[in-house]
């Protein structure tokens, strides 16, 4: 693995919440991949490539323009597809938590590839070349950099996970929220209506009910759809079998998620990768540094 990185001096009477360090790392084939933890945060964004991102007993794709923040003392390692390697800035923060709106502390946090993270790759890339190159003043335009790009940070974690309390509806509208994001974080995992249920603090035909208003779906659909999306992306851009692509997104079985991906695409798993393979490349060699849409549908 191709590793770049650069610590921060630390002086007497510095503030409390401060830079640690910065680092850029690029998948090559001594690539060794182990779960470990850190006292600090860590921001991880994706410059380019796709692969998995492993937390704790969790794990989720990645890809290019998505940002995952990792809380202290939470064991995480990253995995990547050979055939599309893994790029990413790392920055460590001491001094700092990120917790949910109420309170309530969270292991990570995924956010997909937006236009509002073009803001954090900037912050990043900036603060990775000052440290490379030591200009004058490059540690007071880091420090800056990396207040702003927490400040940005605490904003939009708020607005995802309060989004829907701000128009005004009633309870079942920010419950639904709170569930959607949910899915979108532990879509990997198993999970049914009942955990869904508990989450929201609901009876679970109140829940489909509200979540099917709100978001035009029933919460099961949502979540099936979400790993429609991302096995997709997977069977685009990686060799995995229908099987580990199976396991990898929480299909109870491969029989069961080729029968919902037919259902959904029109063909099968292994007709789309083909079908997708055979098309002519239409895009400039460059195309993978650019964002990658979405994840969320």
């Amino acid at each position: 693995m191709s590793t770049q990185r650069y610590d921060f001096p630390q002086r007497d009477g510095e503030e409390e919440v401060r830079l640690l360090y910065v680092s850029r790392s690029r998948y090559e084939s001594d690539w060794h991949s182990l779960p470990h933890t850190h006292y600090c945060v860590e921001l991880f964004y994706i410059v380019k490539g796709s692969g998995f991102f492993l937390v704790e007993s969790q794990h989720f794709p990645i890809r290019a323009g998505e940002l995952v923040v990792v809380n202290p003392y939470v064991s995480h390692t990253e995995l990547s597809f050979a055939e599309n390697p893994l790029e990413y800035i790392v920055l460590g923060i001491d001094g700092i938590r990120f917790r949910m709106p109420g309170g309530e502390e969270q292991h990570y946090f995924h956010l997909a590839a937006t236009p509002e993270q073009e803001g954090y790759s900037f912050y990043l890339r900036t603060i990775f070349r000052e440290m490379a190159d030591q200009q004058d003043h490059y540690l007071e335009i880091c420090q800056s950099l990396g207040k702003s790009l927490l400040f940005q940070l605490q904003r939009r974690l708020s607005q995802l996970l309060l989004s829907s309390s701000r128009t005004g509806r009633a309870r079942g509208n920010s419950e639904c929220a709170r569930v959607k994001q949910y899915m979108d974080d532990h879509f990997t995992e198993e999970i049914s209506l009942d955990l869904l249920a508990k989450l929201a603090h609901m009876n679970k035909h109140y829940l489909v009910h509200t979540f099917t208003k709100e978001v035009g779906c029933s919460p099961i659909s949502y979540l099936q759809a979400r790993r429609i999306t991302e096995s997709k992306h997977l069977l685009e851009n990686s060799n995995h079998s229908v099987s580990q692509i199976s396991r990898c997104l929480g299909f109870s079985s491969p029989s069961y998620f080729s029968q919902r991906f037919k259902k959904v695409v029109g063909m099968a798993p292994l007709e789309y990768r083909k079908a997708v393979q055979a098309q002519p490349l239409l895009v400039p060699a460059a195309a993978d540094e650019k964002e990658m849409p979405p994840t969320t549908p």
